[in-house]
């Protein structure tokens, strides 16, 4: 007869229902004694004995006494069968959702550390489908698509190439894990608005000076940021949004990499936290933008876009725009306003007061993509 113990627990394959009816073979008992002896129905005992039941705690305690064994024995080898199950099931879910891969820029994710680095050929495709769940924090496909399907719609574009939506939801979600990294205390917009204008001084500082000052002080007013290396197709330079009602994100990109367009942006995601968020609907829209968008239809674009510029260069000094032709006058001028001269530089080529290609070379470039 076989030995059954307390520590006999091997990871089968086969329904604790097989070794049920190994040993009521070796007793010489047909199914219909067993099921008399153990007090079910026939019906009962052949779907226990088929895995089509699971194995209770009840049933366990009427094994021990009737075929040997011990209760923890026996819900072992009934755990160990469903974990078997379940591994199978889960093994074919994912080999079903692979051409969800193909929505995503799995490439790039890798590339980002995101997810771990493989060849992307059909034997690895099942574990990198696994891994791309866990990223997202998501059961499925099917919920993947519901949550950034239903984000699309609060999608507040600054140009109409930004529809990838693969590609946008694995930034935005970059940016989640950094800032679910953060701790900072509830959002306070006067204490925001003050930060602001410190900030504003800190453009005319190298990167290495200025990047960790914004982020404490932003943390201060309860605003979180970070940085994120782009990817491809996002198309995304940075996003405004609302992690909840009372935490504000903003998630820079670099895109253009120089100071120019950092600050523009940077600015013109503050105004979206500023402006645009006064009742919970306007808090539910996440506000993607590039500052190379050329034209956008959307109010609230506009009203970013005209605060940053004034922001960064005062309304009363935009007359005097047109009047800097030199080196010289632009440094004299981003002296006297208090910023970096890039700033300018990038203000009257938007303007167009001078070339896209001219001066340039005041613009700071920058290098920066730590969290």
């Amino acid at each position: 007869m076989t030995e059954l113990t307390a520590d006999f627990a091997p990871d089968w394959v086969s329904p604790p229902g097989e070794t049920i009816l190994d040993m009521a073979e070796e007793r010489g008992w047909a199914q219909t004694e067993l099921a008399q002896r153990l007090g079910f129905t026939e019906k009962h005992t052949s779907q226990l004995i088929n895995g089509k039941v699971p194995l209770s705690l009840d049933a366990a305690q009427r094994l021990e006494r009737v075929v040997g064994g011990t209760v923890e024995f026996w819900l072992t080898r009934e755990a160990n069968y469903q974990n078997h199950k379940a591994r199978i099931d889960a093994a074919e879910k994912h080999a079903s959702w692979i051409p969800w891969l193909d929505e995503l820029p799995v490439k790039e994710l890798m590339n980002a550390g995101a997810i771990s680095k493989q060849r992307l050929v059909a034997k690895n495709k099942v574990s990198i489908v696994k891994a791309c769940l866990r990223f997202f924090s998501v059961a499925s496909p099917t919920q993947w698509r519901a949550y950034y399907g239903g984000m699309e719609v609060a999608f507040r574009r600054s140009q109409a190439e930004q529809s990838d939506v693969g590609a946008i939801a694995a930034w935005l979600r970059l940016g989640e894990q950094k800032a679910e990294q953060l701790y900072v205390p509830k959002y306070n917009k006067a204490r925001f608005e003050k930060v602001l204008k410190e900030i504003r001084r800190l453009t005319r500082e190298p990167v290495e000076v200025f990047e960790p000052k914004i982020r404490s002080m932003l943390a201060e007013a309860g605003v979180k940021f970070v940085l994120v290396p782009a990817i491809p197709k996002s198309r995304v330079s940075g996003v405004a949004r609302w992690l909840s009602p009372t935490q504000p994100l903003i998630q820079l990109s670099l895109y253009g990499k120089s100071n120019d367009k950092f600050w523009f942006t940077f600015f013109h995601e503050a105004a979206h936290i500023l402006l645009h968020s006064a009742n919970a609907e306007e808090k539910k829209s996440v506000f993607l933008d590039d500052p190379n968008a050329a034209h956008t239809d959307d109010p609230q674009e506009h009203e970013a876009n005209q605060w940053a510029g004034n922001w960064l260069i005062p309304e009363q000094y935009g007359t005097r725009l047109a009047e800097l032709k030199s080196k010289a006058s632009i440094q004299a001028f981003a002296e006297e306003i208090g910023v970096h001269p890039g700033i300018v530089v990038g203000r009257l080529q938007h303007d167009g007061f001078i070339h896209y290609s001219a001066m340039n070379y005041l613009k700071q470039k920058l290098d920066f993509m730590r969290g």
